[in-house]
């Protein structure tokens, strides 16, 4: 089968299109014909090995990757299941996490995978595993976002933020969406009662105050994030970095968190959905909000899978808008 491989941490330039040997599935497990691949800075993290003390974890490895294939947000049909798999069975149509989703085919177990909503195109619906699940659980799980609260979401214009707009404006929270000139309508259409072009308003500068404050950007500094909020709001932080750094988003990670023990508001932060933790139910969420039109996938950009390197390079540089997409056929 074709798929993106890399051999070493390293740009986007690593990344080739190889012939390997298609996986299959044991048991307990599901093979998906990928239809699309969704791509999100935990892909460019993994690829660079960014920050360098994740390669302690588990997953990235040390001094190479500990998986060739990356990608995880998979949309496509099921082409075969394990023994002792249920609920499943060859051309149902999902979406989901699959490891090594940058392929033709790629396992996962069914607790990863739902039935993509039939009026989803599979590029929509490969744009919803990661993106979706972060903004739910920032804007509604630790976010705790209530009808009639004041809502800022930083960085409104990207995958996690069109997400996250949506959501919040489904609770009847009064949203605020800060991004740049050109995704100001986008966002608007999407439910935002106030747009802030930061390009040319610092909205931490602001009279405004927000109950609530979802930063997928990480521009602006803790005392800064904090005085735009009420005396007992919640700031949620989706926690990044930038390549090169040693711990990457760790360091204010850990800021954010000890700041949180002594303030009155309350600081949080969330980690970039992957297949962890209760994955199903948050997708299930997710494909609930789909089904009933509050939510649409915003899809900014089609690669090819080919194209794998100028998608990761699009992404890296942070201002893509909406999901960048590869399609897989």
């Amino acid at each position: 089968m074709k798929a993106i491989v890399q051999d070493r941490f390293g740009p986007p330039d690593i990344l080739r299109l190889a012939d390997i040997d298609r996986p299959e599935p044991g048991a307990g497990q599901v093979l998906v014909r990928v239809h699309a691949a969704a791509l999100n800075p935990y892909d460019w993290h993994m690829m660079r090995g960014d920050p360098y003390a994740a390669r302690l974890t588990a997953g990235m490895g040390l001094t190479r990757p500990k998986s060739r294939v990356a990608g995880l947000d998979a949309a496509g049909r099921v082409e075969a299941v394990g023994a002792g798999v249920r609920g499943l069975r060859p051309g149902d149509e999902v979406l989901g996490f699959c490891t090594g989703a940058f392929a033709e085919y790629a396992t996962t177990t069914p607790d990863l995978l739902v039935p993509k909503p039939a009026h989803l195109t599979f590029e929509q619906a490969a744009a919803v595993p990661v993106a979706a699940v972060t903004a739910l659980r920032g804007i509604q799980t630790v976010g705790r976002v209530r009808a009639g609260q004041r809502v800022l979401v930083n960085g409104a214009g990207g995958g996690v933020g069109t997400f996250a707009v949506q959501i919040a404006a489904s609770l009847d929270a009064e949203v605020t969406g800060v991004c740049s000139a050109r995704n100001t309508d986008l966002v608007r259409s999407l439910g935002a009662a106030h747009v802030v072009d930061y390009t040319r308003e610092d909205f931490t500068g602001a009279r405004a105050r927000y109950d609530v404050i979802l930063d997928n950007v990480g521009n602006h500094s803790l005392s800064r994030l904090r005085r735009a909020l009420t005396p007992t709001g919640t700031l949620v932080g989706n926690a990044g970095g930038s390549p090169g750094r040693v711990f990457g988003a760790m360091g204010a990670t850990l800021r954010l968190l000890a700041a949180g023990a002594v303030a009155r508001q309350r600081l949080r932060v969330i980690l970039p959905a992957v297949p962890s933790g209760p994955a199903q139910e948050d997708l299930r969420a997710v494909v609930a909000l789909l089904g009933s039109g509050r939510l649409t996938p915003v899809v900014g950009r089609t690669y090819p899978l080919a194209e794998a390197a100028a998608g990761v390079r699009r992404v890296e540089g942070g201002h893509a808008r909406g999901k960048v997409v590869l399609t897989v056929r």
